[in-house]
């Protein structure tokens, strides 16, 4: 997320092509038709996850709600009402549970009201068919930095574990199943700076934790031991420097997806190779990419600049807010 102040080689190509087949293959898709609009002129979504059936959901920063655009729809309507959440920052769908996470944030102090109550960050479930509330669990004081915590995205391991990033605790939590509280689960002096940091986090096949950084140049793996304790973090060496990298996702083994915001505005696949990394932009272009899903054949771009939402010369520029449809290509 956007913070106020505070020709490929042969290999890399014919990994690609195995990754989109594979997409294709494993798609059960519903057709959509191009692009998916979240209405309104206010809500600035900065997050979206989505379902095998082809369902979107898209979590609104400055309106405190969550929109959801069905199969094949072209745009997402009104699902979860404010009045529950706050500024609502990381959406995670997780078909296994049954269960939509969301990233509810007190940002009161970048200036984003938001009429939920009480104001206390935490991350919510609700029911990912009905959206009724499943439970709500506060993130921990982030007493490190001298700074509230900020949940700002969610990736679900195979035993059903949450992993949140904290940006401005610099961290990442974890939720357990069935548990009431957070851990404070891996921390990196690295991640050690007055400025929202850790960003997208994702799960990998290989078990490992995968998380980047939105203020500086950083990807790193957070080993996970057998006990599932947080074991050596590595900082990858990618291809070329990292630019306001936001949203992340697993694409296969040793496989990412991510987008880059700002004035890169990329969508980006990144191979992983031990301890390196290789970063290629599949598409550019964006204005502000913040997050992305992929769905069969296809990868949605969540395009939402939110320079318009923090400075009042663009306020009303910035929509419409869309999720652009970005074909994978052999």
């Amino acid at each position: 997320m956007r913070r106020p102040n505070h020709s490929p080689r042969r290999p890399a190509r014919l990994l690609w092509v195995g990754a989109c087949l594979c997409a294709l293959l494993s798609g059960a898709a519903t057709a959509r038709a191009g692009d998916v609009v979240v209405p309104g002129k206010t809500d600035f979504p900065e997050s979206m996850s989505g379902t095998s059936d082809g369902t979107l959901y898209f979590g609104s920063f400055a309106g405190g709600r969550v929109f959801r655009a069905e199969p094949g729809a072209s745009e997402a309507k009104e699902w979860i009402k404010p009045g529950t959440l706050l500024s609502v920052l990381g959406v995670l769908a997780d078909e296994k549970s049954n269960t939509l996470f969301v990233c509810s944030d007190d940002t009161s102090g970048f200036g984003i009201k938001s009429a939920g109550e009480p104001k206390v960050t935490a991350l919510h479930l609700f029911d990912l068919k009905t959206g009724a509330p499943k439970a709500n669990v506060p993130l921990p004081d982030a007493k490190l930095l001298g700074q509230p915590p900020l949940c700002n995205d969610i990736a679900v391991g195979a035993d059903g574990t949450a992993y949140v990033t904290d940006s401005l605790g610099a961290r990442v939590l974890r939720l357990k199943p069935g548990a009431t509280a957070f851990e404070v689960w891996a921390h990196d002096p690295r991640w050690d700076v007055k400025q929202a940091q850790l960003d997208g986090i994702a799960v990998l096949p290989d078990g490992n934790v995968y998380a980047n950084i939105f203020e500086g140049d950083g990807l790193y793996r957070i080993e996970v031991k057998p006990d599932g304790s947080a074991g050596k973090i590595t900082k990858l060496k990618t291809s070329r420097p990292l630019y306001h990298s936001d949203g992340l996702r697993a694409f296969g083994p040793n496989q990412l997806l991510m987008v880059e915001g700002e004035t890169r505005g990329t969508l980006d696949h990144i191979t992983i190779d031990g301890d390196a990394a290789r970063v290629e932009t599949v598409r550019g272009g964006f204005e502000g990419p913040v997050s992305l899903y992929q769905h069969g054949n296809v990868v949605y771009v969540l395009d939402v600049p939110l320079k318009y939402l923090f400075n009042p010369k663009l306020k009303d520029r910035g929509p419409p807010f869309k999720a652009i449809e970005v074909p994978l290509k052999q």
